[in-house]
C-alpha cells in the first residue's frame, strides 16, 4: 500500500518524533511505500488568507468557500496546496500523527485541512437533492481508502475514560475521525492512542513502540469505525436527522453516528 502520514510536531526529538520513526519503519518493512508531510518542518502555512487564491481579482471581497471553489476549479490553488492534494490522491491510507493540544489538534494540522480539503476536492461534491445530498460521510473523492491517528495525550487513561474528567477519547476525535476524515468518504480505522506520555521514560517507550508496530502490521485489516453512512438510509433527507427507530441504545450524542453504538465508547 501506500500510505501518507501527516506529521505535526515541532521537535522532532520528541516522543512523537520517535513513534513517527517507529511507524515508518515498519511500514516500509511491510513492503509499503511510504511519503511524510513535515508540518512543521516544511514551514506549513496554517492560515487561509488571499495568499491561497492568486486568481481573485484584488478588489474582491474574500469568501473562502466561494474562492475555494473557484480556485480548485480552474487549477489555480497554490503549489503547496496541490501537492498535498496529489499524495492525499496517491495514498491508499492517511495518517495524521499528532499531540492532543487543548482537546485537539495543532493548529498547524487544522491549517493543513483548512487548506488542503478543498471545495470540490473534499467536500461540495455530489448531487443534491431529495434522495441524497452529496457525496460525503461514507462516500467522496477519497471514498475506498484508510485513515487512522497517532496520537499522544499528556493525562492518564483513565481521564479519557468513558467517565473521566476530560471526556472520552472517542467523543474527543470524533471531529476528527468522522467530521474530517469519515466526512470526504475514508474508512476510518480506531486511534492508537499513547497516555501519559510526559511520564514516559525508556523502559515504558519499547511497549508502546511495539503496540504500534502492531497497528502498522494490520493496517489493511482492521476494521474500521462503523459509521453511518449519510446515504444509506439511516438519516431522513434533506434534514438529516438520524431515523428515530435507530440508536436506541443511546439517547443522544456521538454514539448516536455509529452503527455498533457500543464500539462509541
Amino acid at each position: 500500500m501506500k500510505v501518507l502520514l501527516v506529521f505535526a510536531h515541532p521537535e522532532p526529538r520528541s516522543l512523537n518524533g520517535a513513534l513517527r520513526d517507529v511507524a515508518v519503519k515498519e511500514l516500509q518493512a511491510q513492503g509499503h511505500e511510504v511519503r511524510v508531510s513535515d508540518l512543521y518542518a516544511d514551514g506549513w502555512k496554517s492560515e487561509i488568507d488571499r495568499a491561497d487564491f492568486p486568481s481573485l481579482a484584488a478588489d474582491a471581497r474574500l469568501m473562502p468557500v466561494a474562492a475555494s471553489r473557484n480556485a480548485f476549479g480552474t487549477d489555480t490553488l497554490t503549489d503547496d496546496v496541490k501537492a498535498e492534494i496529489e499524495k492525499l490522491l496517491w495514498a491508499d491510507v492517511l495518517i495524521l500523527q499528532f499531540p492532543l493540544w487543548w482537546f485537539s489538534m495543532p493548529a498547524i494540522l487544522k491549517g493543513w485541512v483548512d487548506r488542503v480539503f478543498a471545495f470540490g476536492f473534499a467536500y461540495g461534491v455530489g448531487e443534491h437533492s431529495d434522495k441524497r445530498w452529496g457525496d460525503r460521510y461514507g462516500e467522496g473523492t477519497l471514498v475506498g481508502k484508510r485513515a487512522m491517528l497517532i496520537v499522544t495525550a499528556g493525562g492518564w487513561e483513565a481521564h479519557y475514560a468513558s467517565r473521566g474528567v476530560n471526556g472520552p477519547i472517542d467523543d474527543l476525535l470524533f471531529p476528527i475521525n468522522h467530521g474530517i476524515l469519515y466526512y470526504p468518504g475514508y474508512d476510518v480505522l480506531p486511534p492508537f492512542v499513547t497516555y501519559s506520555v510526559d511520564r514516559l521514560d525508556e523502559a515504558g517507550f519499547e511497549p508502546v513502540a511495539e503496540s504500534l508496530r502492531a497497528r502498522m502490521r494490520t493496517l489493511e485489516t482492521t476494521p474500521p469505525i462503523p459509521y453511518r453512512r449519510q446515504n444509506g438510509g439511516d438519516y431522513h433527507i434533506p434534514s438529516m436527522q438520524l431515523r428515530p427507530e435507530l440508536g436506541e441504545a443511546v439517547a443522544a450524542g456521538f454514539a448516536l453516528h455509529v452503527q455498533d453504538e457500543t464500539a462509541a465508547g
